[in-house]
């Protein structure tokens, strides 16, 4: 865990009151042991939330997961919608007004707030299904006409502001204050030390990323950019801290000008190995955003800069709304990190194998809890070992119908010998970040088991062969996954791939794989990391995942173009006790041998004679 600093958040103070409800954001996190008392609790803080509603003048209340910056995993002291609504999960808004509260989540959190939500009075409203209101549809056909609507413009960004200021009846909105002061009690704001990686990690100095930087900005006619984003000052300036939990990134803001360039930290003396940077405190981005240092043509992409600081920028320089070019400058992986991210890979496939060998021959009796112990334990045992990059899914039988599961001490499951165990883990090293998922089988399964772990496994290895032309996005990969399953009238409700960082984010675009778009698109280019992880989910059953890391690579040249493949990053082997040749078909088969005996290969340096003949057994195979 990070180091918290006792610094107050003076960027917009907080008012923390001096009384506060019976559990606190200081207490265990919501206690699941006890349903009843923790509904109680989440109506008392929702009634104390009205009265200071009331006080604004404001109907509704939106709260979002994110912090300042848009962050995917955000520190404690950010995280009211979980204090308001008792939903503990990664992503969700919730909206709370006079007379009903609604939380908003997307398939791979259904099961998981339904439960959650139960006796809360909350109302779960499922993203994407038939019938169901969006949150901007919710506000426009429901809000009364004179309704304001509020939110801490800190924690929104730009774009949603304008997407739900269009539709609130009023066209009334409060945004400059933080309406949960006094109800939730808020801990020390994040703050670590922060780290310098050299260029023997980073392969390019942080004059030429910013040198490169300011080219793009002169292409597309900006005087400067302002950067919210954690993971791109991170990526930037080379540093690494503790802030976030899994993500080593420090609260930072950006400035960088044709000859300046700004960084704004919470430890102001912190050293960023870029001697032109100029440090500033993280509390004074708002007061330097209003000074006379803010002009010209300014790059901001609205759908992560926060709305306070868009306002103030607005009002002093032109605005130009574009994605952030260092998005795409860390997205593609240069020679030095792929050399790192191919050890980190390896190693870390190495020991997620000898977890699975333990887990299915040990004959001690195991929980969920336990086996994320003794997996973190694995990992740890790799010299470039930092942290996991997210918290591990260990989901045993039903549990694992659950998308995002965590195990609890209140609701873990003891792992028994039938069935299947699904762990969905990474680790965040010097060098890389990784992400895999297998789901293990245990024991006897049913035909249901067999089938679905067979139709995921295949539809993983469809996508990791392919081979497509340069100028392809994910979208048009999208069906190779789930094409075996569409065929059976099977889907599942998430993305099949998302990007990777490199000590960074756990999920980075802009590419990703997935069949449901909600904008351009991006192109998927040599450098870049992609999950591949098609999945089946059976709520009161089970649940099978199986989770490759890919590299794109150039493959050939023709005379019809530029095709490229993916390079395997991921060598861990596939549960041969779980799949149904029967229902494979030929060339699915061989790529299954294919991939069996490349993980076989690939690890047969680092595992012993007993754990080589325990692979080639698990893989199915016959050794030569």
């Amino acid at each position: 865990m990070s180091k918290k600093s006792k610094k107050k958040d003076t960027a917009n103070p907080v008012v923390v009151a001096d009384k506060e409800l019976t559990i606190s954001s200081e207490d265990p996190q919501i206690n699941q042991s006890s349903s009843v008392a923790i509904s109680a609790d989440i109506r008392q803080r929702l009634d104390a939330l009205r009265v200071n509603m009331k006080k604004a003048g404001v109907y509704a209340y939106y709260i979002p997961t994110s912090d300042f910056h848009d962050s995917e995993y955000t520190n404690d002291y950010f995280k009211v919608r979980e204090y308001f609504s008792g939903f503990t999960g990664s992503a969700g808004d919730l909206l709370v007004t006079m007379k009903e509260a609604l939380l908003w989540a997307d398939g791979r959190y259904f099961i998981q707030a339904g439960k959650e939500l139960a006796g809360s009075g909350i109302r779960l409203m499922k993203m994407g299904e038939d019938g169901v209101d969006t949150l901007e549809g919710y506000i426009k056909n429901k809000l009364p006409k004179d309704a304001v609507l509020g939110f801490d413009g800190r924690t929104v960004s730009a774009s949603k502001v304008k997407k739900l200021k269009n539709e609130v009846p009023s066209g009334k909105i409060a945004f400059k204050k933080d309406l949960s002061e006094g109800v939730y009690k808020r801990p020390a704001f994040p703050s670590s030390k922060i780290e310098v990686l050299g260029e023997d990690i980073t392969g390019e100095s942080v004059a030429d990323r910013i040198a490169y930087l300011r080219k793009e900005l002169k292409k597309k006619s900006c005087d400067a950019i302002f950067i919210s984003k954690l993971e791109e000052a991170a990526y930037l300036f080379g540093i690494r801290a503790r802030d976030i939990e899994y993500t080593p990134v420090a609260m930072a803001y950006a400035y960088i000008t044709m000859d300046k360039a700004y960084v704004f930290l919470t430890d102001s003396k912190a050293d960023t190995g870029y001697a032109a940077a100029i440090v500033r405190p993280y509390e004074e981005i708002y007061d330097f955003l209003k000074s006379g240092k803010v002009s010209g043509t300014v790059l901001i992409d609205e759908g992560t800069v926060n709305y306070s600081c868009y306002k103030i920028i607005k009002k002093r320089a032109k605005v130009i709304s574009q994605k952030s070019p260092v998005q795409d400058m860390k997205a593609v992986k240069n020679k030095t990190e792929l050399s790192h991210i191919k050890d980190i890979y390896h190693k870390d496939s190495v020991q997620l194998t000898r977890f699975i060998r333990w887990i299915t021959t040990t004959d001690t009796k195991e929980t969920e809890i336990s086996a994320s112990d003794r997996l973190r334990k694995f990992r740890k045992e790799i010299p470039e070992f930092y942290d996991l990059s997210f918290t591990t899914i260990a989901a045993y039988g039903d549990n694992a119908a659950i998308i995002h599961y965590e195990p609890s001490k209140e609701h873990e499951r003891a792992i028994e010998k039938r069935g299947m165990f699904m762990v969905d883990s990474g680790g965040q090293y010097r060098g890389g970040t990784t992400d895999v998922t297998r789901t293990v089988i245990m024991g006897e399964l049913t035909d249901e088991e067999k089938e679905a772990f067979t139709l995921v496994a295949c539809g993983m290895l469809r996508l990791r062969y392919v081979h497509f032309l340069k100028g392809t996005s994910g979208q048009s990969l999208d069906v190779l996954a789930r094409e075996k399953m569409w065929e059976k009238g099977i889907d599942y409700k998430h993305g099949t791939g998302h990007g990777v960082g490199y000590m960074l984010g756990v999920h980075e675009g802009p590419h990703a794989i997935r069949n449901k778009i909600t904008e351009k698109p991006a192109e998927l280019k040599p450098g870049m990391l992609v999950s591949d992880e098609p999945g089946i989910y059976r709520e009161g059953k089970f649940g099978v995942r199986t989770e490759n890391i890919l590299l794109v690579e150039e493959d050939r040249k023709t005379e019809d173009g530029t095709f490229y493949k993916f390079y395997n990053l991921t060598q861990v082997p596939i549960d041969d006790r779980g799949m149904d040749k029967s229902i494979m078909s030929s060339d699915e088969i061989k790529m299954y041998e294919a991939y069996q005996k490349e993980v076989c290969e690939a690890l047969k340096s680092d595992l012993d004679e007993d754990e080589m003949k325990w692979l080639y057994e698990y893989c199915g195979l016959e050794r030569s």
